[in-house]
């Protein structure tokens, strides 16, 4: 294989050129091949700039010796040049290992004082996500995968392969941590990469990977069209007392994501919502029999009155 380091190096490029003279950014390290690649890219391309880099890694305390690894991080990132901050958090398992120790790694990252936070995504962790997506059933959103810019977090690898970063680092000269869950199919996400994608590949044959990430390209592209539809649709609406009649005459797409901002609004934490939730309330509008109201997460309840949905919501 040849030089990987030019085009990990180009993947950055675009991301940093629409920064300004004295932003700061953060690079989130965990040591696998694919941050440290990321942080090697930067720490190349911001020489140039008048671009402030530093680089954070997120203790979870989950495994033995994990403050030996957020070391041995700072010492990598030191050989780049780039000094790096180790912030520990507390994993409250909520919803499974993985998902909460990602809302723990989030909450920290949020409060980082950066005008962007790059993250090593790569087109393999997109393909598994579009995978996980469909054996959710998860809707359009969720199905168009990780995008490669949301608010401060940007993602510049996600044309590069987990094969690519693997190589840089050889290149580089720095050894990658292999994060023993990586290894444990107790993780969906782990039993997607080394036994769904592999017999995917096998039987149907090559490029599916390839093929999930075009269809999140895609599908994302619709999924912003319908969210600016309900957007404008949303404009002017009360959002806790919605006409059913109006409702029911829209697109259930556009209805839907109504549905979930004005249950949001009432006070549902973000992201709480499930398929069943809304299908509760769509009943209300479209399938009204004189049931009673949804009671949904955060205490928000939605009934129907005189052909109009109130929302509410119970303080305990």
């Amino acid at each position: 294989m040849s030089s990987q380091l030019p085009v990990i190096r180009s993947a950055v490029r675009p991301f940093l050129e629409k920064m300004e003279a004295g932003d700061r950014i953060v690079v989130a390290v965990s040591g696998g091949a694919d941050s440290l690649a990321l942080a090697y890219a930067l720490s190349m391309e911001v020489k140039k700039l008048a671009i402030q880099l530093s680089a954070v890694t997120i203790d979870h305390q989950l495994q033995s010796k994990s403050s030996e690894q957020a070391s041995r991080v700072v010492e990598q990132m030191k050989q780049l040049g780039i000094d790096c901050t180790v912030v520990k958090v507390k994993v409250e398992i909520t919803e499974g290992l993985e998902a909460s120790a990602r809302k723990a790694r989030y909450v920290a990252l949020d409060q980082l004082q950066a005008d962007a936070i790059f993250l090593g995504h790569t087109h393999n962790d997109q393909a598994e996500s579009v995978l996980l997506g469909l054996a959710r059933g998860s809707g359009t959103r969720s199905l168009s995968g990780m995008a490669d810019v949301n608010g401060k977090y940007l993602r510049p690898f996600l044309e590069i392969t987990r094969e690519q970063t693997e190589s840089a680092c050889s290149e580089i000269g720095l050894t990658p941590w292999n994060d023993p869950h990586n290894k444990d199919a107790q993780f969906a996400r782990v039993r997607v990469r080394t036994q769904a994608l592999p017999v995917l590949e096998e039987t149907i044959g090559p490029g599916i990977s390839d093929a999930l990430v075009r269809s999140a390209q895609l599908l994302r592209d619709d999924a912003d069209a319908l969210d600016q539809w309900a957007e404008e649709e949303i404009v002017g609406l009360d959002l806790h007392d919605l006409d059913c009649t109006y409702l029911q005459g829209l697109p259930r797409a556009i209805r839907s994501r109504i549905i979930r901002r004005a249950v949001y609004e009432a006070g549902a934490p973000s992201g709480s919502l499930s398929a069943e939730h809304v299908g509760a309330i769509e009943a209300l509008i479209c399938a009204w029999n004189g049931q009673g109201p949804a009671h949904l997460p955060g205490g928000v309840k939605v009934e129907r009155f005189s052909g109009r949905l109130s929302l509410s919501r119970h303080q305990p």
